[in-house]
């Protein structure tokens, strides 16, 4: 094992009912790195993001808007990937040396129906285990289309079938203010529900692999120089570059 990974390791910021619910709800919600006195700032700063980015990299879906790519965006979002509960959480779950795979910013429209309850990544994938996080830009609620999961799905042997959207009694709803961050297995069954509400539900997501791994985007590639000048060298690790 290498350095940094043996540091994250040994990391004791994770609560370890937090690394508990992972291993057997396979998700977990915790207070994220964003500072209460910065979400105005943080908030203002996606915003931006998703108005200026490349066009390229913006994808516009049935009920969502997506912007892949926010480690080349604000500075505002450097300290998400390296937060060290999420970092020790994929120490935990992935159990070796570990990179991030990709992020996006990803903002659910209003008045939206619910995505279909699906998995990250297919249960013979070679590419397993990968470990998930969506970082709360607004609060998750019942009515703005938090995030639902099924507790215990990521040990099952099956996948949702293709448009299966029936509810589970053991649903759970990732609710939680501003600022929230839920740490997922990527074999977990989950899904966001309907955005009843009138406003958008904003969110910041991203994934983690082995680092042996075939990112889902070449990050090493897409570095632009003042974020390599900006980032610390434990980002550099994180990012693989």
């Amino acid at each position: 094992m290498d350095e940094w990974f043996n540091k994250i390791r040994a990391g004791c910021q994770l609560p370890e009912t937090a690394t508990d619910q992972l291993r057997i709800d396979g998700f977990t919600i915790i207070r994220g790195p964003v500072a209460p006195e910065r979400l105005h700032r943080f908030t203002a700063a996606y915003d931006a993001a998703m108005a200026s980015g490349d066009h390229a990299d913006l994808k516009i879906a049935s009920t969502t808007t997506r912007l892949y790519d926010f480690v080349n965006q604000s500075p505002d979002f450097d300290d998400i990937y390296i937060y060290p509960p999420l970092l020790e959480a994929c120490s935990h779950v992935i159990g070796q040396p570990f990179k991030l795979s990709s992020t996006l910013g990803r903002t659910l429209r209003p008045h939206t129906s619910a995505q279909d309850l699906h998995i990250d990544i297919p249960r013979n994938s070679e590419d397993l285990p990968m470990v998930g996080f969506i970082l709360m830009v607004d609060e998750f609620r019942p009515d703005n289309g938090a995030t639902r999961f099924i507790p215990g799905s990521h040990l099952w042997p099956t996948a949702p079938p293709p448009g299966h959207q029936s509810s589970c009694e053991s649903e759970v709803l990732a609710r939680g203010p501003a600022g929230s961050l839920i740490i997922f297995n990527g074999s977990v069954w989950h899904g966001h529900t309907a955005n009843q509400s009138g406003q958008p539900r904003r969110s910041i997501q991203g994934y983690f692999v082995r680092r042996q791994v075939r990112s889902g985007i070449d990050l090493p590639v897409r570095m632009k120089p003042e974020t390599l000048l900006r980032i610390s060298p434990l980002a550099r690790y994180v990012l693989a570059v």
